[in-house]
């Protein structure tokens, strides 16, 4: 799922981030040291990026940022070439892992263990989302972004309902709103990745975070586990209930489409990633700033295998360094400073996002909205396991074949079992 990166909702922020980066206060100062100047690679985000930038620039660095859909194509050709970035921006997991295994990365995990407090400061389900085969291969660098279940309040409170906190209770409302003629759950079914959202979560409560493990790192058997097809079964059940109505597969995100149904009252729930809140805020920010927009964590499966406190999304953002670099002792000391360094973390804060970092409540609670980014920071912090959104955990070629079958599942022109052969194939 990378490519939400809240740039809609954050633009309204950016005057108060860029002059603070205008004036060099965020990220850190200590010059660029041995190796000379190093280029940092990102995504473009109106928000985030004037932060970035002052943080390379005050480390002796320079900043270059791209679109979304061109990045993954553009850092594949340049790793390894003259062209490479000193440094990149990165989701961790099986993306990071296709360059660990060609060896163009540089192993971080002396980086952390030459420095504890570094180490000690991220939360580790976070800092984990770059741990392949035991080493480390990036650092956390930008906010947290889990994946919630989003509710209208007054949809709520009409129908006489209360928000689910098991995955029965959830059937029942899909139920209860359908009698109130009320669509349950709003979709965004014209993009495969809203819908990876449900199986992952469904999965992961149904067999544990161990099965999806499986299958990243073992291979097209691990979609061979029973949980898989029990996940994807319920994904059918939930669909021929009518939890998502009948025209969500025309129904886009980017535009907007599936945030606004929620918001206007058209649906009850919508189960997105953290940047709901702050697409909402600039989609209808009414519906928030009048205590309309409610939100709980994903419902517990009586009987599975997974551990309710368990997350899924985009865990952060991470750094990560080519072994080609001339500049890797400057790129070292840059990656691990940003989120080290107080100034640079509060220019994240006051831009709206949630950093990877232990003990930020007190100061999230001193920014706005603070109700809402406390409650993503202490949901992720009690996690014991923050899964990377599939779409990211995979190598590209394995996510777009499982993204095609799971919007052919959620069409119904796949049944679960051929959702399941299909990905077991390979």
């Amino acid at each position: 799922m990378f490519r939400r990166s809240r740039t809609h909702a954050l633009i309204t922020m950016v005057a108060m981030v860029a002059v603070a980066a205008a004036c060099g206060t965020s990220g850190p100062s200590a010059g660029s040291g041995g190796g000379g100047p190093f280029k940092v690679w990102a995504l473009q985000d109106p928000a985030l990026n004037p932060i970035e930038k002052a943080s390379a620039e005050g480390a002796g660095g320079t900043l270059e940022t791209f679109g979304n859909d061109p990045y993954k194509q553009k850092l594949r050709v340049a790793i390894g070439s003259p062209n490479a970035p000193d440094v990149f921006f990165n989701w961790g997991g099986g993306n990071l892992k296709e360059y660990v295994d060609a060896d163009k990365i540089v192993d971080l995990t002396p980086v952390l263990d030459e420095n504890p407090s570094l180490k000690s400061a991220f939360l580790p389900s976070v800092l984990d989302g770059a741990k392949i085969d035991g080493k480390y291969y990036g650092i956390p660098m930008r906010g947290m972004q889990p994946v919630v279940l989003f509710y209208n309040k007054d949809v709520f409170t009409a129908a006489g309902a209360t928000p689910p906190t098991t995955w029965d209770e959830l059937l029942a409302l899909v139920d209860k709103f359908k009698a109130a003629g009320v669509q349950p759950i709003s979709l965004a079914g014209s993009q495969a990745w809203t819908e990876l959202m449900w199986i992952e979560y469904l999965l992961d409560r149904q067999g544990g975070s161990d099965v999806f493990k499986n299958i990243r790192d073992k291979g097209p058997a691990g979609w061979k586990d029973p949980a898989v097809l029990q996940a994807a079964t319920k994904v059918k059940e939930l669909v021929d209930r009518g939890g998502f109505g009948t025209n969500y597969a025309s129904v886009g995100y980017d535009v907007g489409g599936a945030s606004t149904i929620l918001a206007q009252g058209k649906a009850a729930m919508h189960l997105m990633g953290s940047w709901e809140y702050t697409n909402q805020l600039q989609q209808s920010p009414d519906f928030v700033k009048n205590g309309k927009l409610g939100w709980v964590a994903f419902p517990t499966l009586p009987g599975g295998k997974g551990q309710p406190g368990t997350v899924v999304g985009n865990s952060s953002n991470y750094y990560s360094i080519t072994k080609s670099s001339k500049s890797v002792d400057a790129a070292k000391k840059f990656v691990a400073s940003g989120l080290n360094d107080e100034k640079y973390v509060q220019s994240l804060i006051d831009a709206g996002d949630v950093p990877a970092v232990v003990g930020m409540k007190e100061k999230l609670a001193k920014a706005p909205n603070s109700e809402y980014t406390t409650w993503i920071y202490e949901l992720v912090e009690k996690a014991t396991v923050f899964q990377l959104s599939w779409d990211q955990d995979l190598t590209a070629d394995q996510s777009t074949k499982m993204l095609t079958q799971l919007q052919e599942l959620f069409l119904g022109k796949v049944t679960p079992q051929a959702f399941v052969d299909a990905l077991a194939a390979g």
